[in-house]
Parts: C-alpha cells; sequence; structure tokens
C-alpha cells in the first residue's frame, strides 16, 4: 500500500517550529538588551515629598546607569515592592517599555494631619498611616495635639478627612485638640475664637453648621465678637463673646 505524504500538515508543523525558534530567538535577545535609562514619574499635580533621585536609586538598586542593567537580570517584583515600602509612598507599579525604558509610576502618600508626639513630629496619611516629615516640602495640614494613638483613630482621621477634602475648612481650620474626655477644640487660621466640635459624631452636620455661621458672621461683622463657637448641638450654632 503506498503511503501519502500530507504536505499540508508537513507544512503547518515546519511553520509552527519556525515561529516557536524566532519566538524564542527574538525573547533571549530581547531578555540580554541592556536598558535605555531609568524614568520615575509622580500623579499629576502632587506636591513632592520625596525626590526622583531617591525613588531613581530604589528603581536601579543603587546602580549609578540603568543602562548597565540587562533586562534579564531584573526583578520588577522586587523593585515594586522596595518602592512601596519607603514611608512616603503610598503606591507603584514598576515596568519596562518595549524601548527598554525603565518606568516607575508613583503616588506619595496624602498628609492630612501633622502630630506632635513628645519629641517626635509626623504625619497622618489619607488611610490613617504614620508619614514622615519631608526635607523638602512641609504639607500644610492642621496640627493635632492630644490624640493619642491617633493612627488606630479611624474617626479622628474620617475628621481629618473631611477638613482635607473641603476647600473652605482646609484653607480655614489649622489646628485641632483632643480633650482628655474625647471631644475636640479646633482653631481657625483668621480669628481667635475656639470651635467647641465635641465627640466625633454627627461630623458632616457640625462643619455644615460650621460654614452656614461662618458666611453670615463675616458679612455682618460679628465674627469678631465672639471667644467660642459651639458645634456641640446639631441642631443649632452656639456662640460665646
Amino acid at each position: 500500500m503506498k503511503k501519502y505524504f500530507n504536505w499540508k500538515n508537513i507544512r503547518l508543523v515546519l511553520l509552527i517550529g519556525l515561529v516557536g525558534f524566532l519566538f524564542s530567538f527574538t525573547g533571549k535577545r530581547n531578555e540580554n538588551r541592556k536598558l535605555t535609562k531609568a524614568e520615575v514619574e509622580f500623579e499629576v499635580g502632587e506636591q513632592l515629598f520625596i525626590t526622583h533621585e531617591t525613588v531613581n536609586k530604589l528603581l536601579i538598586e543603587n546602580k549609578k546607569d540603568a543602562s548597565s542593567i540587562r533586562k534579564v537580570a531584573l526583578d520588577l517584583n522586587n523593585l515594586e515592592n522596595a518602592i512601596n515600602q519607603h514611608a512616603m509612598v503610598e503606591t507603584a507599579e514598576v515596568y519596562v517599555s518595549v524601548d527598554g525604558l525603565l518606568k516607575a509610576d508613583v503616588k506619595q502618600k496624602t498628609p492630612i494631619a501633622r502630630v506632635f508626639e513628645y519629641q517626635e513630629s509626623y504625619y497622618i496619611d489619607s488611610k490613617g498611616t504614620k508619614m514622615p516629615l519631608s526635607d523638602i516640602h512641609s504639607a500644610r495640614v492642621p496640627i493635632l495635639s492630644g490624640g493619642d494613638n491617633v493612627k488606630d483613630n479611624e474617626k479622628l482621621n474620617e475628621l481629618f478627612r473631611l477638613i482635607y477634602n473641603d476647600d473652605f475648612l482646609k484653607k480655614n481650620i489649622i489646628g485641632v485638640k483632643v480633650l482628655p474626655s474625647g471631644s475636640v477644640i479646633m482653631k481657625n487660621r483668621n480669628y481667635d475664637y475656639d470651635i467647641a466640635f465635641g465627640k466625633t459624631i454627627q461630623m458632616e452636620r457640625k462643619f455644615k453648621n460650621y460654614k452656614a455661621f461662618f458666611q453670615k458672621a463675616v458679612l455682618d461683622s460679628s465674627i469678631q465678637k465672639y471667644k467660642i463657637v459651639n458645634l456641640k448641638f446639631t441642631q443649632q450654632v452656639v456662640c460665646t463673646k
């Protein structure tokens, strides 16, 4: 019996083999290529608390020149973890572009309060975690005093997030003091009165009342007369001269 070769199947096998060879060859060649350079990019609009140079050193593992590093020698997960462990960084993504650029996209932590604790000073970020002060920029955030264990106090963290995310409050509230009872007293940037905020409950309602009071009191100039603005009663604002 004669055997007939199926040339179509043979060509298909040869073609698959050729593609596999070229893919393997190209991949191996690509791995052995050296990087062109390293680049660090921070989220748009962020005020920098950490320098490009600091992140760049982590990115190229303290080598002086990224172009001396081969792609095959890179461990992107380790590089990403090293940057993420930096006390100023919230998240980082590290990757290599087609043209050999080693890139790190970095989002910094967002400070929302500054704590003075004994002889130590640091920020609390938007996630409620500790963030060191920066040598290159000082954040304009309220100063917290008396708030022991603020890092574990979700209500206080929520209070500072409300202040940070509101343009009016962010501009006007410069200090927050927590009393032993848990009540909160705040200071305004431009006026000498104390804001008796009370406990950290119904916070959005209290801030809404305060903004309404402020707008009216500024218009009739009565704001200059007050020593205490009491927000404890959510149905009204009680002022003491």
